[in-house]
């Protein structure tokens, strides 16, 4: 299902932009422009960069030994790592929101068969982390 608002209304689609602009494009400027939840979005993609060793290894523990954080798509690199963060640190957030809001978002950026492969991936690590950090 498509989101009712624009990819720019969308919080979790900047975080995605910002944080692949960061990891992979080396832009050192992050310009956050007015957002109703400007806040929100500082708050994640900062936190998601100060904190990308642990959001790695916290994925590689919980991937499963077939699967290495880094040897993934970058675009499912940058949604796993914000959902992770949200999902550790951000515990008054349901997981079923996290996982709604990425999926949502992902649509802007991935076909329909990468989108539900990203929802299975995002309900078996939302389940071990939060279970594990209950």
């Amino acid at each position: 299902m498509k989101t009712l608002y624009s990819p720019k209304n969308n919080p979790r689609v900047i975080i995605i932009q910002k944080l692949y602009g960061r990891f992979f494009n080396d832009k050192e400027d992050l310009v956050f422009p007015r957002h109703r939840f400007k806040k929100f979005i500082k708050d994640i993609v900062n936190g998601a960069i100060e904190r990308n060793e642990i959001l790695t290894e916290e994925l590689d523990k919980n991937l499963g030994k077939e699967f290495k954080i880094n040897n993934l798509d970058k675009l499912f690199q940058v949604i796993l790592k914000s959902a992770t963060y949200e999902l550790l640190y951000k515990p008054n957030i349901s997981i079923k929101i996290i996982i709604k809001e990425y999926l949502n978002a992902s649509n802007f950026f991935l076909d329909n068969s990468q989108t539900k492969y990203l929802n299975a991936l995002l309900d078996n690590i939302a389940k071990k982390i939060r279970l594990n950090n209950a």
